[in-house]
């Protein structure tokens, strides 16, 4: 059945499982910082990327890694806005990665075509954007902020205060006059949660993503990933981000948040053969 989610003036198809390729232009984020930096380097993986197969292109110039610190606006907007511009130019997907309202609007403004909101729009200010927009939107699940989150993370039931909170975020947008086809919930693995916090929201891909709007997986080369696989260096995390990927699409996952665009979509291919 043809479901489509309304990001601005482009419809996704989320009937089936699409790639959001993750564009970190930051120089310190945990996987890939310092990498993509600069703009011409940015925008041609962003290319490289799209001729694998990712359907968006997820934009973020604040590294939001468990200890980082908040970066100042001007700084964000200095790294995410060049590539945004360009990107949305040449008639990419682009969603904007961030939680500050300022650097959401100047890149809905460029030509964004979703917001990814870590912070699952508790800023009124972000919500004004998404009013004042009508580009998708990507609620997120973040147990305080970045720099603290991981420090002492706790739940009664993971899974049920998870979708419990993405449940309320959502029609707390929708009581704002948001669309309901606007809507993406991402549950936020490794945003405040443990090892085992993060390994109870990914068996319960199926209860999440029966709430009634696209799910997000977002677990490729997280700490995670590594915790299970005794991979260090999250660059070499391939095998296990592509593995949590495959299940999480068979659970109901529509998007999947990924670094390695290539092996994920040839890992889909099998996956599409044998449901």
């Amino acid at each position: 059945m043809l479901q489509m989610w309304h990001c601005g003036e482009r419809e996704i198809d989320t009937s089936k499982v699409l790639i959001m390729g993750v564009l970190n232009v930051t120089p310190d984020s945990f996987s890939d910082g310092g990498l993509y930096a600069a703009v011409d380097v940015a925008c041609e993986h962003a290319r490289q990327m799209v001729a694998e197969g990712a359907t968006i292109i997820d934009v973020g110039g604040e590294s939001t890694r468990p200890g980082s610190s908040e970066v100042d606006t001007r700084e964000e907007l200095s790294r995410v806005l060049p590539v945004v511009r360009v990107l949305a130019n040449e008639g990419v997907i682009v969603s904007i990665d961030t939680r500050h309202a300022q650097v959401a609007q100047a890149c809905v403004d460029e030509g964004a075509a979703i917001i990814n909101d870590i912070s699952g729009f508790r800023d009124p200010a972000m919500v004004e954007v998404a009013k004042s927009s009508s580009v998708g939107l990507i609620i997120v699940h973040m147990l305080g902020e970045p720099k603290t989150m991981q420090a002492t993370p706790h739940y009664t039931d993971v899974v049920k205060e998870v979708r419990a909170f993405l449940v309320q975020r959502a029609f707390e947008l929708e009581a704002e006059g948001i669309a309901h086809d606007r809507i993406c919930i991402d549950p936020g693995p490794g945003f405040g949660k443990t090892f085992e916090h993060n390994l109870a929201l990914l068996r319960a891909t199926a209860q999440l993503a029966d709430i009634g709007y696209p799910l997000m997986a977002a677990y490729s080369r997280k700490n995670f990933i590594g915790s299970l696989t005794g991979i260090r260096e999250p660059e070499r995390r391939v095998v296990g981000s592509v593995t949590a990927a495959m299940y999480a699409a068979s659970q109901g996952a529509r998007v999947l948040r990924v670094h390695d665009i290539a092996p994920t979509i040839e890992a889909l291919k099998v996956l599409a053969a044998v449901q």
